[in-house]
């Protein structure tokens, strides 16, 4: 029997165990989403890299925690 692949925890197929693929799936669906700019207030930041983060609309390049914005 197979069970479904889900997300982008697929990639680790059978290794690890489903409680750390399942925190692994939350941290990285909320890092990969779009964020709120603390600046313009718009849902235009994307991550760049560990901790630093890039707003679209107002061009503003900042840092804030690793994985999402501290609200």
């Amino acid at each position: 029997m197979r069970t479904k692949k889900t997300k982008s925890t697929a990639r680790f197929g059978p290794r690890y165990g489903s409680v750390v693929k399942e925190r692994v799936r939350a941290i990285e669906s909320k890092q990969r989403k779009k964020q709120k700019c603390p600046f313009c207030k718009k849902q235009t930041v994307k991550r760049l890299s560990k901790g630093i983060w890039l707003c679209r609309s107002c061009k503003k390049k900042f840092t804030s925690q690793t994985y999402y914005i501290k609200s």
